[in-house]
């Protein structure tokens, strides 16, 4: 029994090891969002097309929406000088 889990343990070991090596999916903020009952802000982001999200969105109660990830984009940190007001006497 203990060589079965020591032999299973090594099996799932380099099985991870294999997908280790692939790249893992990477999250993308497709530009519509389905939204409404059901969904949080932003709602279901997984459109490329207005249509394809009104497609999807047909029969559920759902609208579409821009994205407010992507319309917007993260806010990059503001560069240069900080302003510091000292006041020597």
């Amino acid at each position: 029994m203990r060589k079965l889990m020591l032999a299973m343990l090594a099996a799932t070991a380099v099985g991870a090891g294999v997908t280790a090596g692939s790249a893992p999916a990477a999250a993308y903020d497709y530009p519509w969002c389905a939204q409404g009952r059901g969904f949080g802000i932003p709602g279901d982001c997984s459109y490329q097309s207005y249509a394809q999200c009104m497609a999807s969105a047909s029969g559920r109660n759902l609208y579409c929406n821009i994205n407010p990830r992507a319309a917007f984009g993260q806010q990059q940190p503001r560069r240069g000088r900080v302003h510091r007001d000292y006041y020597y006497d």
